[in-house]
C-alpha cells in the first residue's frame, strides 16, 4: 500500500470531508478520492458512509483510524524534524498579537527569550494574513481556521464581563433575562469596532439573537475602553485579566456578573516551522506564563 493513502484517509477522518482534507493536504479533490478508493479496495470494504454533508466513518474505518493515526502522526513529526534541522536558525522571532494581550501577558516575558523579537499588532483577521504571508512567525489569536500549512493550538481562555461606571444604577432582578436585555439595550455602549466584536457573541449566548445596538463610541483598544468607562462614557465587555490589573474600583465596577462570555485563545504558526528551537522556546514561555 502507498503511505499517502494512509495520510489521506487520516485527513478525511479528521475533517469528515474529502474536499476539506484535500485543501489541508494541498491536493486536488479527485486525487484525494482516488487515494481513499484505493485504500478501500485493499481493505475490501467501505471505510466511510457518504452523506450530503459529511463523510461518516464505518466501524471498520474507526478501527483502522485508531491503528493508523498515531503512526502517521509520528512519521509526519519525524519528517518535519528532518526538514527543520536543515533550516537556518532564526535570530529574530516575529510575534503577532492583539495589543492588549501582548501588554498583559507577553511584555513582561521578553527578558526570558533567548532571541530577539519583532512585534506586530492588529485584529485577528489582520494577524492571520500576516502569518499566511510569512510576515510573522507566530500569532496569538481568538479565531481558529482550517488553513493548509497553519496549525492552531489552544493557549488560554479569556472571560469577558460587563464593566460599567461606578455610579450606574443596575436593576436588581437577577432572573428576568427579558428585563435585563431591555435595560442593556437602553445603555450607552462602547465597542471595539462597528461590527460589535464580542458584544454580538455575548448577545447570542445569553439572549439567542443579534443585538440591536448602535454603539455610542468606537475605541479599538480595551485599555482605553476601560478608561472611558471609568470616565462615565458608557458600558462595555472587558476581559477579567484587564480588570484585575487595571480597573480603578472607585470609578468602575462589574455588573450582572452571571452574564459573562468566554473566548478561546490560540497560538498559530506555520507547520514548516513547528520544530524550530527558537520558536518552540518562545511558545513554551508564553504557555507557562499565561
Amino acid at each position: 500500500m502507498d503511505f499517502e493513502w494512509y495520510r489521506s484517509f487520516v485527513s478525511i477522518y479528521k475533517y469528515n470531508s474529502v474536499s476539506e482534507a484535500a485543501k489541508i493536504r494541498i491536493m486536488t479533490q479527485p486525487a484525494m478520492s482516488q487515494h481513499l478508493a484505493s485504500l478501500e479496495a485493499e481493505v475490501g470494504e467501505p471505510l466511510f458512509v457518504r452523506t450530503a454533508r459529511k463523510m461518516v466513518p464505518t466501524e471498520r474505518g474507526k478501527a483502522l483510524y485508531s491503528q493508523l493515526a498515531p503512526l502517521v502522526e509520528s512519521l509526519e513529526e519525524a519528517t518535519l524534524s528532518f526538514k527543520a534541522a536543515s533550516l537556518p536558525t532564526l535570530s529574530i522571532i516575529r510575534i503577532g498579537s492583539a495589543i492588549e494581550y501582548f501588554y498583559e501577558h507577553i511584555l513582561d516575558q521578553l527578558e526570558e527569550y533567548q532571541t530577539g523579537t519583532v512585534s506586530y499588532f492588529g485584529t485577528a483577521d489582520q494577524l492571520l494574513e500576516l502569518l499566511k504571508e510569512d510576515k510573522v512567525d507566530l500569532i496569538i489569536t481568538s479565531q481558529k481556521s482550517q488553513i493548509p500549512g497553519i496549525e492552531f493550538t489552544k493557549l488560554d481562555e479569556e472571560e469577558f464581563v460587563i464593566a460599567a461606571p461606578k455610579q450606574l444604577e443596575v436593576p436588581m432582578n437577577d432572573d428576568d433575562l427579558t428585563s435585563k436585555e431591555k435595560w442593556l439595550l437602553s445603555q450607552d455602549w462602547i465597542s471595539y469596532g462597528l461590527d460589535l466584536p464580542i458584544i454580538r457573541r455575548f448577545w447570542r449566548v445569553h439572549f439567542k439573537k443579534r443585538p440591536i445596538i448602535k454603539p455610542k463610541h468606537i475605541i479599538p483598544n480595551l485599555h482605553l475602553i476601560l478608561k472611558a468607562i471609568e470616565n462615565g462614557a458608557g458600558i462595555s465587555l472587558i476581559p477579567t485579566y484587564i480588570l484585575k490589573n487595571s480597573m480603578d474600583e472607585e470609578k468602575a465596577k462589574v455588573i450582572l456578573e452571571k452574564l459573562s462570555v468566554k473566548n478561546v485563545i490560540y497560538i498559530a504558526y506555520k507547520s514548516k516551522n513547528k520544530h524550530l528551537p527558537a520558536l518552540n522556546q518562545i511558545m513554551k514561555i508564553i504557555r507557562e506564563n499565561r
